[in-house]
């Protein structure tokens, strides 16, 4: 299936696992990582970018094969950056979504970035 920008529905969110583009300097990828609670009322979203630039030597970040949350390349999850974007600059509709256990790995990553407790 082949992505296509759409008009925005005034009721829609970047949900928590999808890949998003960001109108920023230029359109970026980026994984949201905020909860759908938070999401839907909220006029920012959290979210670490997404780059195709690998890092070998930097464990934080999680790769993403061609293809995973609708990329088309490899990439790599910025676990190091998580930040704040206003919900206004998401392109509709997400590109995909990473699964289940994709996003854990990203999690852990996340959590060591940040020095995290694991869960109990």
């Amino acid at each position: 299936m082949t992505w296509r920008r759409g008009v925005k529905p005034p009721a829609w969110y970047p949900r928590r696992g999808e890949v998003c583009l960001f109108a920023l300097d230029k359109e970026r990828p980026a994984l949201v990582i905020s909860t759908d609670a938070l999401n839907r009322f909220s006029r920012d979203v959290c979210v670490v970018p997404i780059s195709k630039a690998e890092h070998r030597q930097f464990s934080l970040r999680p790769r993403l094969k061609a293809g995973q949350g609708g990329l088309a390349h490899d990439s790599w999850v910025k676990c190091d950056q998580v930040t704040t974007i206003e919900i206004s600059t998401a392109v509709y509709p997400a590109l995909g979504a990473v699964d289940r256990e994709t996003m854990k790995r990203i999690e852990g990553a996340i959590r060591v970035a940040l020095e995290l407790p694991e869960k109990t």
